[in-house]
């Protein structure tokens, strides 16, 4: 589902069509818009989905997010204005804010420290505020920020545990860890939107215009904002952060804590390891996505979740070895001539999404091709360590993983020695993608 966007402006002088079930008085007329007695127009968005949520799901109803953006639209914190909502469907009809989203597409230097230092203003300012001013009915009570992330870490297991009582060892494991550790912090509890920074905002000539995407917001500890924000900027530029992070501390009064950002960057990993429920393209079927670009964004994520439990967890991992692949064989210049045909391809094709999702096919192929030549060789580097801490070599890596989650699950093996294991074979996987990542 499609959480966030951008609209496209409709004809000037002309009133934009009234989504079914959304009462034409709603709508109020925007004093910029072109208009003459008995006509007007407005520009608006709307965000609808065909799909209801999924049961399991970390993501708020869109009338959820609305009730959070209407509480914010009287504060600091650029919103847009909501116009009306869809009483059973998801659905949200609002103010189209003029904008752009690519943070890192502003060329000018000064201007990214302008709208970085924006967007540091609202967030300090949304952290000022007391939310149980906003009166926010949706997110429920406002209790102490410990009470609030025991819950949301009961939830991330509720979603993460299937229907056979099942859990990904890694997961189960950070779990653990996140209500065994949650931070002695008994300062003021902010609405804490999640996911915060940039891409996750729309900006103007050195301004922020909107601040997107509430569909994460909670009410909590102010450091688990600045563990997003830390985290969207790896995968953006967002200008110093150390800089803006001082800017933070002045206009919101709230102290960075390194320790629990830590920990509010392992809950966001855990976050969005479980925000649906695992999906799988159907054999046969028309494919949904984009698999260059979520085997990438999954590979990313899974790094920077056990980069984050070293941190947090103190372990102090080093980089393991990486031997040197062995050499292609005969075949694999097969990969390279599918690579040149999908690279001929997919400039000339004229759907935007077809060519894109072209060059994912060709970054599939890339990953493909690294597998078979060094998979092998790291499969084997698995299972070693696997005999390393069992005392005993698997038949198989799928032997191998079974048998360490019931020696974690027993008790025979640490969280800290499985960690150790997970380290080692993410940052092997990290190097089989590193080709991936480049143009395709």
């Amino acid at each position: 589902m499609t959480r966030s966007g951008r609209g496209s402006n409709p004809p000037p002088g002309r009133v934009s069509s009234t989504p079914t079930g959304f009462p034409a008085g709603a709508l109020v007329r925007d004093g910029s818009s072109t208009w003459s007695p008995g006509q007007w127009a407005q520009h608006v968005f709307l965000r609808y989905s065909r799909v209801a949520l999924p049961d399991k799901t970390g993501f708020h109803p869109l009338a959820t997010e609305a009730e959070v953006v209407r509480a914010l639209a009287a504060t600091d914190v650029p919103v847009a204005q909501i116009i009306a909502v869809h009483p059973t469907r998801e659905a949200v009809l609002m103010e189209r804010i003029e904008g752009d989203t690519w943070f890192s597409r502003i060329e000018d230097p000064a201007e990214q420290v302008r709208v970085a230092q924006d967007f540091i203003r609202g967030l300090a300012a949304q952290h000022r505020l007391d939310p149980g001013d906003l009166g926010i009915a949706a997110l429920g009570e406002v209790r102490t920020a410990r009470e609030h992330a025991l819950d949301r870490i009961a939830h991330v297991r509720w979603r993460g545990t299937s229907a056979g009582g099942v859990i990904d060892p890694l997961l189960g494991v950070t779990l653990d860890w996140l209500e065994a550790n949650v931070p002695d912090y008994e300062g003021p509890v902010v609405l804490v939107q999640g996911d915060t920074g940039p891409g996750n905002f729309l900006h103007q000539e050195g301004r922020v215009t909107a601040v997107l995407d509430w569909e994460l917001c909670h009410f909590g500890d102010p450091m688990d904002d600045i563990a997003w924000l830390s985290l969207r900027t790896v995968q953006d530029t967002f200008t110093h952060l150390p800089d803006r992070l001082r800017e933070y501390e002045v206009l919101s009064g709230h102290r960075i804590d390194v320790d629990r950002v830590w920990y509010y960057r392992v809950f966001a990993e855990a976050t969005m390891a479980t925000l649906n429920p695992p999906h799988e393209d159907i054999a046969g079927e028309m494919a949904t996505r984009d698999i260059g670009n979520v085997m990438i964004y999954q590979q990313l994520h899974r790094r920077l979740w056990v980069e984050a439990l070293d941190e947090a967890m103190k372990l102090g991992l080093e980089r393991p070895q990486l031997p040197m692949p062995p050499e292609p064989t005969e075949w694999h210049g097969l990969y390279d001539s599918v690579l040149a045909s999908l690279r001929t391809i997919a400039p000339r094709i004229s759907d935007p999404l077809a060519a894109q999702w072209t060059r994912g096919v060709a970054r599939a192929v890339k990953y493909l091709q690294e597998l078979d030549v060094a998979g092998p060789q790291y499969a084997d580097l698995e299972l070693t360590e696997i005999a390393e801490v069992l005392g005993a070599r698997p038949d198989s890596v799928v032997a191998g993983r079974s048998a360490l989650a019931e020696a974690l699950d027993d008790g025979r093996l640490s969280a800290a020695d499985y960690v150790q294991l997970m380290w080692n074979k993410v940052l092997r996987d990290d190097e089989l993608m590193r080709s991936v990542r480049g143009p395709a």
